[in-house]
Order: structure tokens, then C-alpha cells, then sequence
């Protein structure tokens, strides 16, 4: 089976983040979305209320988890047994 993770804040989760995850949805047989916990970099919403935010826009693709995660995206990745990390571009003028 082919998973990957697609890691961020989503703070909120945009068009842009799923743009992306259905892109990789259709890439993949499973997609992890890993919201990251980190408090340190000031999210706007709480963890657990950007995974409320995350998990009804996920839910129109049948492939897709969505948890949080803390510590480093690598060791998540290797718990998770991923074969790839999904990243989108930002578009800064």
C-alpha cells in the first residue's frame, strides 16, 4: 500500500491545502493529514480545533485520515510506515 503523510498547521486549512490533498489522494491508496501541535509558533486555533476544521473538508475523500502529531515530522513519518511527505508551495512575491 502507498502512504503518505501531508503535514502542516492548517491554520485555517485553505483551497490551497486541499487542492493538494486531492492531488495526493488520487496518488496514493492512503493519505495522513498530520496537523502539527507545535504551540510554539503561535497558531491562531488550538490543535485540537484545527483538526475540527480539517477533518469535515477531508471527509469527501475516502482515503484520508487526519490526526495531530508533536515532535519531529520524521519519526512520525516512520510510525506511520509512509513511503512519502506531501508538501505544497508557497507563492511569496
Amino acid at each position: 500500500m502507498r502512504h503518505c503523510i501531508y503535514p502542516g498547521t492548517f491554520d485555517p486549512i485553505t483551497f490551497g491545502h486541499l487542492d493538494v490533498l486531492a492531488r495526493a489522494a488520487k496518488l496514493f491508496d492512503h493519505v495522513t493529514v498530520a496537523i502539527a501541535e507545535n504551540p510554539g509558533k503561535g497558531p491562531h486555533f488550538s490543535a485540537k480545533h484545527r483538526l475540527e476544521l480539517v477533518k469535515p473538508n477531508a471527509a469527501q475523500f475516502k482515503n484520508v485520515t487526519v490526526t495531530t502529531f508533536n515532535g519531529l515530522l520524521v519519526d512520525f513519518v516512520i510510525a506511520q510506515k509512509a513511503q512519502a511527505i506531501i508538501r505544497g508551495l508557497r507563492a511569496l512575491t
